[in-house]
């Protein structure tokens, strides 16, 4: 983020992009469109993060292109985030950890994105599994989509007193800041945070600063958030934060150049608005 400027680019093949880009929408076109943004973009920006959903709807071809293109993000030096939203509980998120955070697995990158929402404690093999290999992940927390409002906002049952407990948002947040304890410049326990959430840090309670790690952000800039809302949004936490773009970006595509111009506009953009 230092070097690069603020931005993670997503990976994120619909097939309404592979029909602009000029491909099919098949594994081979997924694979195809992966490789090229890491081609233009590989060693030019902080994080590049594929959406799994996108490869595996195609199957075990699709599955197979989103390897190569962790591996050639990895051979050109740019972190990757595996968009995938794992969560379960017990063997099944052991599972899910060993596929994509175990040094060896053709799946792992150098985070993945987790839902905790069977509680953040059955995210415990992933966390120790990306603890022990040096990677990272990013905890679903205040997302920007309307229905999340439904669990992240909720509040434990009222206590003796009438009391209303903790958000399950504040919650998650709590449970990062203790796994980030002391690290620095951060810890590698981060939450995702749309850009677009408003106020919905402090009307839940929700402690970003204390979290000590990185917060990834979609909606920032052409998306929707400037410099007023993501002061709204992250506060004092805005340093930690982690912009993301996908189709801001892959819409300049296919050519070369154009992604990595719009990829730099994107970041400045980003480092403005959050650095404000």
């Amino acid at each position: 983020m230092d070097e690069h400027g603020p931005l993670c680019v997503g990976i994120d093949p619909h097939a309404s992009l592979l029909e602009a880009w000029g491909l099919p929408d098949t594994a081979a076109g997924v694979r195809d469109f992966g490789l090229r943004v890491v081609e233009a973009l590989g060693g030019k920006v902080a994080a590049v993060k594929p959406q799994a959903a996108f490869f595996e709807r195609h199957g075990s071809r699709g599955l197979a292109a989103l390897e190569d293109v962790l591996a050639a993000s990895a051979a050109a030096g740019t972190l990757t985030i595996v968009d995938a939203k794992r969560g379960d509980i017990g063997s099944t998120m052991g599972a899910y950890a060993d596929a994509y955070l175990r040094d060896g697995s053709p799946l792992a990158g150098d985070a993945l994105t987790v839902s905790p929402y069977l509680g953040f404690g059955s995210l415990a093999p992933a966390v120790e599994l990306a603890a022990a290999t040096g990677r990272g992940l990013f905890v679903l927390c205040l997302t920007s989509n309307k229905e999340g409002a439904e669990v992240q906002h909720a509040r434990s049952l009222p206590d003796a007193g009438g009391h209303l407990g903790a958000s399950v948002a504040s919650v998650m947040a709590a449970h990062a800041a203790v796994l980030n304890a002391g690290a620095e410049p951060m810890g590698s326990v981060g939450l995702v945070v749309g850009a677009t959430v408003g106020d919905a840090a402090r009307a839940t309670g929700t402690d970003l600063v204390a979290v000590n790690g990185p917060l990834l952000a979609p909606g920032v800039g052409a998306q929707g958030a400037g410099a007023r809302e993501l002061s709204t949004a992250f506060g004092d936490a805005r340093r930690t934060v982690l912009a993301s773009s996908s189709r801001g970006v892959l819409a300049a595509g296919p050519d070369a150049e154009s992604l990595v111009r719009a990829a730099r506009a994107a970041a400045t953009e980003a480092t403005a608005a959050l650095r404000s």
